[in-house]
């Protein structure tokens, strides 16, 4: 018998640029339930992407989600006794989320800045195609490429 499905809570949008979004990524940003240091790092963030690039900080972060967000990824799948990396494509909830947790540590793997500045960096740097969380897609996208011979293991 199936279990029963878990409902999501719903995420209400953030005080100042009124996204979901954003809302989500002060949350994957928080760490020991400090809401409020997250906060004030992303948004502060956000007047850093203001100043350097002039424009509207959402687009910029809208740009930076879709440039990091993997189409593809491989997922272990155990065949007769033998383990295969088998390339599946990733929901659009997943995809959200994996380009969010990758910009954020990518910015957290930079050093000798304080935080909002690298990740105002990473997410300028993300939404014109190039930095870390960049690379990181790219390789999964390899990976799943790479594994293409047992797509036919996909359940």
């Amino acid at each position: 018998m199936r279990r029963k499905l878990k409902k999501k809570p719903i995420i209400e949008p953030d005080l100042t640029y009124q996204s979901e979004k954003v809302s989500k990524f002060i949350n994957y940003t928080m760490g020991s339930g400090k809401k409020s240091t997250a906060r004030a790092v992303v948004y502060d963030a956000m007047e850093a992407i203001k100043e350097k690039t002039k424009g509207n900080p959402l687009e910029v972060f809208d740009a930076a989600l879709r440039n990091t967000a993997p189409n593809m990824e491989v997922r272990s799948r155990r065949v007769g006794g033998a383990n295969y990396q088998v390339p599946v494509e990733v929901r659009p909830s997943r995809r959200d989320a994996l380009s969010m947790k990758w910009i954020i540590l990518a910015a957290r793997a930079k050093k000798g800045k304080p935080m909002h500045i690298k990740l105002a960096d990473e997410l300028i740097s993300a939404s014109k195609n190039e930095g870390d969380a960049v690379k990181k897609r790219e390789n999964v996208h390899k990976m799943a490429e790479a594994n293409k011979a047992f797509a036919h293991f996909a359940w």
